[in-house]
């Protein structure tokens, strides 16, 4: 029988506790939370690989490594509402509710969406709406956010998003092309989103986060 909770501890002193994740709270959530819960039955046995994971439509569960320094980057409080962008079946939500006050789980994916509101309702955080529609779009309906947290890669700086930001509010992605991203932080400067990058990352381009085709002459 797969040992969930000792491949749990194996996934967070091999891959988070050695990419200098100090955070005991995120540390604890990761160590609490039962992340083969959101991933397709058949992959179970996989849920805890050094690697993203397919969730179906096309959406990965972010590598542990990556995910865990993009919250600890997000320097995630107890008082902060956060959007979680693409969220697919939760994980990243379920995370988030133990580091934050509220969190906005935003989904495109109607049968993602249905795996995200019924994990989540297994594990009991009830600070967590699931949101589906456009993941451009943010969520009007709960903002501003102090905190955005995209689960991919976008190849745009994704400005209507940022405009759901508080003024101190950050935004945290990976940014760039396939061959060359970085996890960045954006903060809203004089209107606009300006960011800097944290660390080297690779991520699934999420949809609707694409650059523009450029002609060349």
């Amino acid at each position: 029988m797969f040992d969930t909770v000792t491949a749990r501890r194996n996934m967070v002193d091999g891959q988070v506790r050695t990419a200098d994740v100090t955070n005991l709270d995120l540390i604890a959530a990761m160590l609490t939370v039962p992340r083969e819960r959101f991933v397709p039955p058949a992959l179970v046995d996989q849920a805890y690989f050094d690697s993203d994971l397919p969730i179906g439509g096309g959406r990965v569960l972010l590598k542990p490594m990556v995910f865990a320094r993009l919250i600890q980057a997000s320097r995630v409080s107890k008082s902060d509402r956060v959007l979680d962008v693409a969220c697919g079946t939760g994980y990243s939500s379920t995370i988030l509710a133990r580091l934050a006050g509220s969190v906005v789980a935003l989904e495109d994916d109607p049968a993602l969406a249905c795996q995200a509101k019924a994990a989540l309702a297994a594990s009991g955080d009830a600070n967590v709406m699931v949101a589906t529609g456009p993941l451009t779009s943010g969520w009007l309906g709960a903002a501003p956010y102090d905190l955005i947290l995209l689960n991919g890669r976008t190849e745009v700086v994704p400005q209507p998003l940022g405009r759901q930001l508080k003024p101190n509010g950050r935004l945290l992605c990976i940014f760039g092309s396939a061959l060359s991203a970085k996890a960045m932080i954006f903060h809203v400067i004089e209107g606009e989103l300006v960011g800097r990058p944290i660390f080297d990352a690779a991520a699934r381009l999420l949809p609707g986060f694409v650059a523009p085709p450029t002609f060349v002459f």
